[in-house]
């Protein structure tokens, strides 16, 4: 299963006031506050935890058919992070969730997995033969083989990002 999820740094600059009062408190966990809170770059790593906890959304989502605003129940650690790069993982309940973030000055991008080695077989396709099923999940339908695939749709400001697992 994949989820995936893409901000866009100028975007979220004019739309979303991180700074106000209540808003890291409402969606981060006092471990994640704390993070943003010693971090040098509060806003890139306050967008990370964000993306990765929308990326494993997705995934909780495709499992559970349920849709509600969890972002305290999902809880991010981020196991590296680089300048251009951040791994991690995102606990749901009993469900441990795998992320990769590509970072640029213009743009995060998660990628999550339920399975860790999935995330090397992701790669991006373009946004065509997609279908939703009646909760609103997408799948890749491939008409000639009959066959749906799970595929993950995200878009923020200039950036959309169409994943899916690459089965070899």
């Amino acid at each position: 299963m994949i989820g995936n999820d893409v901000i866009d740094i100028i975007q979220s600059r004019q739309e979303s006031n991180w700074q106000r009062k209540g808003f890291i408190e409402k969606l981060f966990t006092p471990a994640e506050q704390l993070i943003i809170a010693q971090n040098p770059e509060p806003e890139i790593i306050i967008w990370l935890l964000w993306s990765m906890k929308e990326a494993a959304y997705k995934i909780y989502n495709r499992q559970t058919k349920i849709r509600e605003f969890i972002p305290q129940k999902l809880i991010c650690t981020i196991l590296s992070k680089t300048d251009i790069y951040s791994t991690g993982q995102v606990i749901c309940g009993e469900n441990i969730y795998h992320t990769k973030t590509t970072i640029t000055p213009d743009s995060l991008h998660t990628i999550a997995v339920a399975t860790l080695g999935n995330l090397h077989n992701v790669i991006e396709i373009e946004k065509k033969d997609i279908i939703k099923d009646k909760n609103g999940i997408p799948y890749l339908s491939d008409s000639s083989l009959h066959t749906t695939k799970d595929v993950s749709i995200s878009h923020h400001g200039r950036f959309e990002k169409v994943v899916i697992i690459n089965e070899i």
